[in-house]
């Protein structure tokens, strides 16, 4: 940098502080500021915003050589360092630095073969340790058990090569500072859509995963009519079978109340929107939801910081007009001024050029201006603000056409009849969780979580503890703050029950479990109405919330006209990022089982055990299974009364409230000394036979099995239980009754290579 520059520089930067809190330090001390060999902090926050400023500008030479430089580097370092504007982290990060990777969201395909699926392991990687997070739909693999034909083998499915993108996703450090995020996809009419619903049953699972079910038209009118859908096996697009639509959206809903996965996108819909009419369809979207990408795809994205856009009581519209122009040009400068992981994402994005500028400080603003989030006022002004923020950002793109040119394939695209605009997409709404931390403004569109709270995980997980900076000075201009008053509302989450606050502000500063899910529906649909691509949002349930709440958002958003949804039950998970501050513990109450049933429906399987035929019995009710009966041979005996004993604990946990697939977790693969072989899998045990059981009346309530002679409301009936051989024959070895080593089973006979023991079947 020349003299003359560098004292520019450093006048901006004396005249333009950045004022931050001690968040938002922490977070760019330890995620976006320059650090020596030794790990110190090299760089201001100033020095950042004006790296980046200089970087991004430097996109206007290829377009004007003589253009002033100088000026635009100003206009961007204002906006960012005002905080009226930030883009997405990896630009923060990388902009003018040696990696100058700067997209947050890529799409990879990944298509059914080996080649292909570990090339998209290989760009995966490299996407990840340059910053970027990564979205693949895995509805082209075809299912597990289908025919390999250059193998003769079978195929292992799309779930276990998910595992495979996880566990690589572990091992790289994004760039070292993030870690890498995957969006799972799988069509709703994929054969193994089942096993898909349940893949992050447990909170340990597939954990740099998010996953959706990219739910079809097809299937949404089958859910209306109560009817069946087909499944498609992708390698061949036939007809394998039919589900009932209703049974697969319980299970969805299901999973979704009880952990918040999987989310739902409505893929048919998102592809009725998709502005390059003869590319490759859609099939997924970046790690949030927030952006539908095709194969190969990347796009930058930005946020406006509403929060700064607020004036004598009114949006200030014309500051934001000026913001929304200098955010587009930015946007599209970061197009050019990227290095991108992988050739063909380069090629594939220049010759979109989507970008996708949002809005974070929602909630500052409703605040600031009065409006209670959810109100009919902030759904009006939701959509009168972004129609505003898209009208501008497609106007400031159609300049940048006149003077660059239009995106390559605009003739291919939704806008061929009209004027020429630069970039196939303007607008997105992104969920800027830590962009938000630095500009201190609410997430996104979301709501508050708090008034008070901690926020957790986000760096190593330390915790970092805040209060509402409007709250906290409407609370001292009026005169009821206090340390104990922000104790109460730390404990209870909510200013709704406090005393010594008007009922005005309780009515505005109301937190995400202070609105109705409705409302939240609502809000997420005001906003996509006018944006281009998709919304980041998330419905949040309170704990007591039913799966029949869960029902209804979903039903309700695509009603609504959302691309998709996301909804969170607090207290499902067992981490979560944001935590109320001291928050009472619930007292301790004992838990009293429910009344049994008058009336229950249930089947009886037939389970062949070392100990002989054990009979089980499942029955229940509309809400869940509820009671658990065995017979195991002839009555009396001490193996039968244990089994009677195990029944009657499992009865008495399920209508205690007991999550009915924690109770096949902890009987599943117990093993006894006398194993048996059946129907090709084994029974390891009389407490694996109950579980397995289990298993199939869950599997049996979840899906039509039953022909239409045997209706499921029919008298309870005897089952045949069949289990999978892969599934017990790879690590299913149970111990020798002589000696405790493993046996194998060789020929139908198990055997023990140390004694020498053998038992055949």
């Amino acid at each position: 940098m020349e003299n003359g520059e560098n004292e520019e520089k450093e006048k901006l930067i004396l005249e333009n502080k950045v004022k931050l809190k001690i968040n938002a330090l922490n977070v760019l001390e330890n995620r976006y500021l320059k650090k020596d060999e030794n790990c110190n902090v090299i760089e201001s926050p100033e020095d950042l915003f004006y790296r980046v400023a200089e970087n991004i500008a430097q996109a206007d030479k290829i377009y004007d050589k003589h253009v002033n430089i100088g000026a635009l580097i100003r206009k961007f370092y204002l906006s960012m360092s005002s905080l009226d504007f930030l883009p997405n982290s990896p630009t923060l990060m990388n902009a003018g630095r040696q990696l100058q990777q700067l997209s947050a969201c890529f799409v990879l395909p990944i298509d059914d073969s080996m080649d292909s699926i570990f090339e998209t392991l290989k760009n995966t990687a490299l996407i990840h340790k340059s910053g970027g997070g990564t979205g693949f739909s895995f509805s082209r693999l075809r299912p597990k058990k289908d025919t390999v034909k250059t193998t003769s083998g079978v195929s292992s499915g799309p779930i276990s090569f998910m595992q495979v993108f996880n566990a690589a996703t572990e091992a790289i450090k994004q760039g070292g500072t993030r870690r890498g995020a995957n969006m799972g996809i799988l069509r709703v009419d994929h054969p193994d859509i089942l096993d898909f619903i349940v893949c992050k049953d447990k909170n340990d699972s597939l954990n740099n995963f998010n996953i959706s079910v990219a739910i079809t038209k097809e299937f949404m009118s089958a859910l209306e009519n109560n009817g069946d859908y087909n499944l498609y096996n992708p390698r061949n697009s036939m007809v394998t079978g039919k589900l009932s639509a209703r049974e697969v959206f319980d299970k969805i809903v299901y999973q979704a109340w009880k952990n918040g996965e999987p989310g739902i996108i409505f893929i048919d819909r998102i592809n009725d929107y998709n502005p390059i009419l003869k590319m490759d369809s859609i099939e997924s979207t970046n790690p949030c939801g927030e952006q539908p990408l095709v194969p190969y795809e990347s796009c930058n994205l930005g946020s406006v910081n509403l929060g700064n856009f607020v004036k004598d009581g009114d949006v200030n519209w014309r500051k934001l007009e000026e913001t929304v122009k200098i955010a587009t040009h930015f946007l599209d400068n970061v197009i050019d001024m990227n290095n991108y992981p992988v050739q063909k994402i380069q090629d594939v994005t220049c010759s979109n050029r989507k970008v996708g500028l949002g809005v974070m400080g929602w909630a500052d603003m409703l605040f600031c201006l009065g409006i209670p989030y959810g109100s009919q006022n902030s759904i009006i002004l939701a959509e009168k603000l972004m129609s505003f923020i898209q009208s501008k950002s497609h106007s400031a793109s159609e300049k940048l056409a006149v003077e660059r040119g239009a995106f390559p394939n605009f003739k291919q695209s939704i806008y061929v009849n009209g004027t020429p605009i630069r970039n196939a997409t303007t607008t997105t709404i992104a969920p800027t969780g830590t962009i938000g931390i630095i500009a201190s403004a609410s997430g996104g569109i979301e709501p508050i979580f708090g008034l008070v709270y901690k926020r957790a995980h986000c760096l190593d997980d330390k915790e970092m503890y805040e209060i509402n900076s409007h709250f906290e000075k409407l609370a001292k201009e009026k005169g009821f703050y206090s340390i104990e008053l922000m104790d109460e509302i730390a404990n209870e989450g909510s200013i709704h029950k406090c005393k010594g606050i008007s009922d005005e502000i309780k009515r505005i500063f109301v937190t995400s479990h202070d609105i109705s899910p409705e409302d939240h529906v609502r809000m997420q649909a005001a906003f996509q109405k006018f944006t281009d691509n998709a919304v980041s949002k998330t419905v949040n349930f309170n704990n007591s919330a039913t799966k029949e709440d869960v029902r209804k958002v979903y039903v309700l958003s695509y009603e609504m006209g959302c691309k998709g949804v996301t909804v969170y039950r607090d207290g499902s998970r067992d981490k979560q990022v944001l935590n109320l501050v001291n928050k009472k513990e619930k007292k301790n109450k004992d838990v009293i089982p429910r009344t049994r049933p008058k009336k229950t429906t249930g089947s009886t399987f037939l389970m062949r055990t070392g100990c002989g035929k054990m009979y089980v019995t499942v029955n229940g009710d509309n809400i869940g299974a509820c009671e658990v009966f065995t017979q195991l041979g002839k009555s009396g005996g001490c193996t039968s009364s244990q089994a009677e004993a195990v029944g009657r604990l499992i009865s008495l946990s399920l209508r205690s409230g007991v999550d009915q697939q924690e109770i096949i977790d902890q009987l599943k693969g117990i093993r006894c000394p006398s194993p048996t072989i059946f129907d090709g899998g084994v029974i390891l045990s009389c407490a694996d036979a109950i579980a397995k059981a289990l298993e199939a009346y869950n599997n049996e309530r979840t899906i039509q099995t039953l022909s239409a002679s045997e209706p499921k409301n029919s008298k309870n009936k005897e089952r045949l239980y069949t289990s999978n051989p892969t599934d017990n024959l790879l690590g299913a070895c149970p111990q020798c009754p002589e000696c405790g080593e493993m046996l194998s089973f060789l020929e139908s006979c198990a055997t023990c290579h140390n004694c020498g023991y053998s038992k055949c079947f």
